[in-house]
């Protein structure tokens, strides 16, 4: 399944993409209304997912226009980050491949939908991005093996973790340059195991102004998506709803020459063969 959060007019709404351009309520098919907004987090966390699939192939009750889809996962209880997780990303910018998984976060407040019009912030001059693959928890998880990991998720989406390297790299942490609105444009939609894959062959491909700057698989990842659901859920418990990105490829803005920092009126295309298109322009 591909499932969205849309904008219906009655508020968020959560929805099956049916075909190209239908969208089929969830809420509306299964002929009941949670108690909490009716987006796609609530699907998730009220356990309905498998009777989600129950709606595939109804008749649309929307049609897809961008400007209507929203974040896929709109209040996550979590936003990890993972820093310096692919091979090829970790060999361009010098740095030894990392024994264990470099985490960080994000806010909600970061979060934007596909084609948004995202602001940079006005503090910085060297804002970077980044394509990612990103999961969300389907299950509640605490001590996860390997074996049952890639169950635990509800399925996966794009992400562009948008950064302002120089606020990024003034302290030891890096979430000052990683929490300005709108710094993780996301969807358009959330994809489910069974559809998108084996978890380590999910395609990428990132261009700025139709230039491509980065391309991988998710072959390259340096602790795999099961590795990472294993890790973390030995850290913490993750909870329904809980986006995990799980890092860049090579191409980087900061460490090409010259440096590429983005700029009012960038247009930049997150791609992938199993995920979709996530297309955000920027603004000052």
């Amino acid at each position: 399944m591909r499932l969205v959060t849309y904008d219906s007019g009655r508020g968020p709404r959560a929805g099956v993409l049916s075909g190209e351009h239908g969208i089929v309520d969830i809420w509306d098919s299964l002929g009941e209304e949670p108690r909490c907004e009716p987006s796609l987090s609530e699907v998730i966390r009220a356990g309905l997912l498998e009777k989600a699939r129950g709606v595939e192939g109804a008749e649309p009750t929307a049609h897809v226009h961008e400007s209507a889809l929203l974040p896929p996962i709109l209040d996550p209880g979590k936003i990890i980050c993972l820093g310096l997780n692919y091979g090829s990303h970790a060999e361009e910018t010098g740095r030894e491949a990392p024994d264990q998984p470099t985490i960080f976060g994000k806010y909600a407040n970061a979060l934007a939908p596909p084609g948004a019009t995202v602001k940079l912030p006005a503090y910085s001059e060297k804002v970077d991005y980044e394509a990612e693959v990103a999961f969300v928890v389907g299950e509640r998880s605490k001590d996860v093996s390997e074996a049952d990991a890639i169950a635990k998720l509800a399925g996966y989406m794009l992400l562009n973790d948008l950064s302002a390297r120089d606020f990024q790299f003034k302290t030891p942490q890096w979430m000052p340059g990683k929490i300005f609105d709108g710094a993780a444009p996301c969807g358009p939609a959330l994809v489910t195991p069974d559809e998108a894959g084996p978890p380590d062959r999910i395609e990428i491909q990132l261009t700025l102004n139709g230039e491509v700057m980065q391309h991988a698989t998710t072959a390259d990842l340096i602790h795999s998506i099961p590795a990472l659901v294993v890790h973390l859920s030995m850290l913490m418990t993750l909870e329904p709803g809980d986006i995990v990105s799980t890092g860049t490829p090579a191409g980087v803005g900061s460490v090409r020459t010259p440096r590429v920092w983005l700029k009012p009126g960038d247009e930049m295309v997150v791609s992938s063969p199993q995920l979709g298109t996530l297309e955000t322009t920027l603004a000052r």
